[in-house]
């Protein structure tokens, strides 16, 4: 009995010492970014450190609508192509740690977004395309990191074959798997990574619930997930 005693002590000893889960909000993690409050976005071509040249294009076209939906004025990519040609800028790499002052003196941008694409790759035979991706937001005036988180999501395309088939219906599987993937829009699989990583990005001013934000959970700095 006496043991008994000793043992429902030490449980709750135990539960009493448990340290409650730490919340952290956005006001907490995003605070220069609350601070220096940007309205406007210019979003630099995308850094690929991958083996996919295509990459590139394909995680380029997939940022424009997800900071507009935030709130935030974003520069057309289309129109700014030409201008970051032009005023030799088409290599993102050489402004990741540098000044932004010519963006913002050019454009009137109050913040550039910076993509650097670490995975893309395609598994034909489980039907997976799978984009990491990191995403950093400078501002073009203090040249402060006002956002930085990364992702990696895989997009599942698998088709399951009744259980019955056996070795045919697994190399029916395969080789379905195999099409699906091969004819997937790679721009999709890019869009679904840049919305889940930027859906914990705060809120822009021209967003309706603009600054009611900064007492929500913030998000992991890293994210992997699986969608359909």
């Amino acid at each position: 009995m006496k043991h008994c005693f000793v043992c429902a002590f030490l449980l709750l000893g135990l539960g009493a010492c448990t340290t409650p889960e730490t919340v952290v909000t956005r006001g907490q993690q995003y605070a220069r970014l609350y601070e220096e409050a940007p309205a406007s976005i210019v979003i630099m071509p995308p850094i690929n450190r991958t083996n996919a040249v295509e990459a590139k294009d394909y995680m380029y076209t997939t940022l424009y609508r997800p900071l507009c939906e935030k709130g935030y004025y974003v520069f057309s990519p289309q129109l700014t192509l030409e201008l970051f040609r032009t005023e030799s800028a088409y290599d993102s790499e050489l402004f990741l740690e540098g000044s932004l002052s010519r963006f913002r003196d050019v454009l009137g941008a109050d913040a550039a977004m910076f993509t650097i694409i670490k995975s893309w790759e395609r598994d034909n035979a489980d039907g997976e395309l799978t984009v990491q991706a990191e995403y950093i937001l400078r501002s073009t005036v203090s040249g402060e990191t006002l956002y930085h988180r990364e992702g990696c999501v895989t997009v599942s395309l698998a088709t399951e074959s009744d259980e019955e088939a056996g070795f045919l219906g697994a190399l029916v599987d395969m080789l379905a798997n195999t099409v699906a993937t091969a004819l997937t829009d790679h721009v999709e699989a890019g869009r679904k990574c840049t919305a889940i990583v930027l859906s914990d990005m705060p809120l822009g001013r021209y967003a309706p619930e603009y600054g009611t934000d900064q007492g929500w959970k913030a998000g992991k700095t890293f994210i992997r997930e699986t969608v359909e």
